[in-house]
C-alpha cells in the first residue's frame, strides 16, 4: 500500500476500538490521519469526552509530522523540553508527547500515515492502535 485509504482508515478504527472493548478500556477516539498529517476519518466512541479528538488527532499528526510515535516524542520532551516547547507551536494540531500516537508505514518503508488514540491510559491507547493497525493488515512503525 502506498497511501492511506479511507477504508484501510475505518478498518484501523474498528480494529482499534474492537481492542479497547475487548480489554474493558474507556470510552476511546481514534484518529487517522495521512502521511501529511490531514485527517482522513475519526471515531469518538460513545460518552468519551469532548477533547478527546483533538488529542488523538495531535498524537497522530504530531507523530507524523516528527517521524517518531508519539511515546517517543514523550521521550525526548523528557530529554530536550525546550525544543518539544518550541516545535509544538508549528504542529497544525499540536504534539502530545505521549503514548498512542503510532506512525503507519507503507511498501518500501515509507510513512503512509499515523494513528491516535486518546481516551484511557496511554500505554493502553498505544495498544490499542498497534492492534488496530494490524488488524487492518498494515504496519507500525518499529
Amino acid at each position: 500500500m502506498t497511501e492511506l485509504t479511507l477504508d484501510a482508515a475505518n478498518r484501523v478504527i474498528a480494529g482499534t476500538l474492537e481492542r479497547g472493548r475487548a480489554l474493558g478500556l474507556k470510552p476511546l477516539t481514534v484518529a487517522v490521519v495521512d502521511a501529511a498529517g490531514s485527517l482522513i476519518a475519526l471515531q469518538r466512541s460513545d460518552t468519551s469526552p469532548a477533547i478527546r479528538p483533538q488529542v488523538a488527532q495531535a498524537k497522530a499528526s504530531g507523530a507524523v509530522a516528527m517521524g517518531v510515535s508519539s511515546r517517543k516524542l514523550g521521550e525526548m520532551a523528557v530529554d530536550r523540553p525546550h525544543f518539544i516547547a518550541g516545535v509544538t507551536p508549528f504542529a497544525p494540531h499540536g504534539l502530545v508527547p505521549v503514548a498512542g500516537g503510532v506512525i503507519v508505514i507503507g511498501q518500501g518503508g515509507a510513512v503512509i500515515g499515523g494513528v491516535g488514540v486518546s481516551g484511557d491510559t496511554s500505554d493502553n491507547d498505544e495498544a490499542c492502535a498497534l492492534a488496530g493497525i494490524a488488524a487492518a493488515g498494515l504496519t507500525a512503525q518499529a
